[in-house]
C-alpha cells in the first residue's frame, strides 16, 4: 500500500515535495501553487514595471522601488522563498532596465539610481522572506506601506552609518514604536539570565514553553529579541512592553525583521568601541 506525505525540503519553506513510499521510488516537484508563484516572480515585477513607465519621469525612484516592494511581497505571499528570491531579482533588473536612465538599457548613470536599485533588492529579498514566513504561519504578509517604509529606511541606514551604534539606536526606536514599547535597550555579548524570548515566528517562549501572548498578553518582564549576523550571536534587544494590547503577529514578524537588520550591521562593522 502506498502514501504520499508532504516533507518541505531544505530552504524551501513551502514547497511541497511529493514521497511515494510504495517501493516506487521517490518522486519531487512543487506544487502547482508554487509553480505558478516562480512564474509570476518572473513575470509580475516585469509588468508592474511596464505599467510605470509612463509615468518615471513623473515619479521618484523611491516610490517606483516602493512599489516594486509590494509586487515582491504578493509573489513571496502566494508562493514560497525561492519565488520570492526570484522576484526580487526581476524587480531590481526591470527598476534598472525600465525606470532609470538610460531608460531600455541594464547601465545606471548616477550613484543614487544605483543605491535605490540594490535596497531594492535588499528590501525584496528581506520582505520576500518574511512573507513566506507568514505565509507557512497562514497570516496577512506584511504589505502595510508603514511597515515597508521602516524596514526600507533601516536597510538604507544599514548600508550608509559609519557606526553599527547608529542603527542599534534607530532601531530601537522603530521596535518601541513598531510593538508599543515602554522602554527598549540594546546589550551586547555574552547571554545573562533567560528572559521571555521573541522569536524568529514572532511567538514567545518562556523558558522551553511556548507562551500565548495573544490570549494571555505580554509575559511578566522584560522580553529579548536577539541580534544574529552570520549565524553568530551579537547581541539583544530588552523589550519593556507598554500597557496597551500585544500588537498584532504581523508588527512581531516586522520587529524580527529589524532585529536582523541590526544583527546585519553588527556583523559588517562591528560593535561600537564605546558600547
Amino acid at each position: 500500500m502506498s502514501s504520499e506525505s508532504g516533507i518541505r525540503g531544505p530552504g524551501l519553506p513551502g514547497a511541497g515535495v511529493k514521497v511515494n513510499a510504495g517501493g516506487d521510488g521517490v518522486t519531487t516537484g512543487y506544487p502547482l501553487r508554487d509553480r505558478l508563484a516562480l512564474l509570476a516572480g518572473l513575470a509580475g515585477p516585469f509588468l508592474v514595471a511596464l505599467v510605470l513607465v509612463p509615468f518615471r519621469t513623473e515619479l521618484s525612484r523611491t516610490n517606483a522601488a516602493l512599489i516594486l516592494v509590494v509586487a515582491v511581497v504578493a509573489v513571496a505571499a502566494l508562493g514560497n522563498r525561492v519565488a520570492g528570491a526570484l522576484a526580487a531579482l526581476s524587480a531590481a533588473a526591470w527598476f534598472d532596465f525600465f525606470l532609470t536612465r538610460p531608460y531600455q538599457t541594464f547601465d545606471i548613470d548616477t550613484s543614487d539610481d544605483v543605491e535605490t536599485a540594490v535596497l531594492l533588492l535588499v528590501v525584496g529579498l528581506i520582505v520576500s522572506q518574511l512573507a513566506a514566513r507568514a505565509r507557512r504561519l497562514e497570516v496577512i504578509t506584511v504589505t502595510d506601506a508603514d511597515h515597508l517604509r521602516r524596514i526600507h529606511e533601516t536597510a538604507d541606514l544599514a548600508q550608509s552609518a559609519k557606526s553599527s551604534d547608529t542603527v542599534v539606536d534607530h532601531v530601537r526606536g522603530q521596535l518601541t514604536d513598531v510593538l508599543g514599547l515602554r522602554a527598549c535597550r540594546f546589550e551586547y555579548g555574552t547571554l545573562l539570565g533567560r528572559p521571555p524570548r521573541l522569536e524568529q515566528d514572532g511567538s514567545i517562549a518562556v523558558g522551553r514553553r511556548h507562551w500565548d501572548v495573544d490570549a494571555g498578553g505580554w509575559p511578566d518582564g522584560e522580553i529579548e529579541l536577539r541580534t544574529y549576523g552570520n549565524g553568530h550571536y551579537l547581541g539583544r534587544f530588552l523589550l519593556t512592553p507598554g500597557p496597551g494590547p500585544v500588537p498584532p503577529l504581523r508588527a512581531r514578524l516586522v520587529a524580527v525583521t529589524l532585529a536582523d537588520q541590526t544583527g546585519a550591521a553588527l556583523d559588517t562593522a562591528g560593535p561600537s568601541k564605546d558600547g
